[in-house]
């Protein structure tokens, strides 16, 4: 099974996170958290990147959803 690479944390994501104050919730998804930065990277037009930001925000505020998707370990 092929390694992905390491997505970085940008500046912007990291203060998101931290004034949302939800980087303990990213923090204990260690498997997701490079699923996140690299959706997030791969978006072409600021409109995208800052929908993908706030879906990721929504989504680790609710818990128990990960990219749209049902994800039971990180319901709270």
């Amino acid at each position: 099974m092929p390694v992905r690479p390491r997505q970085p944390m940008p500046p912007d994501v990291a203060q998101r996170l931290d004034e949302a104050r939800l980087r303990a919730a990213y923090d204990q998804r260690p498997p997701q958290r490079n699923d996140y930065l690299g959706w997030i990277a791969r978006a072409s037009r600021p409109a995208t990147r800052e929908r993908r930001i706030t879906q990721m925000l929504d989504e680790l505020e609710r818990g128990g959803v990960h990219m749209d998707m049902p994800h039971p370990p990180s319901r709270r």
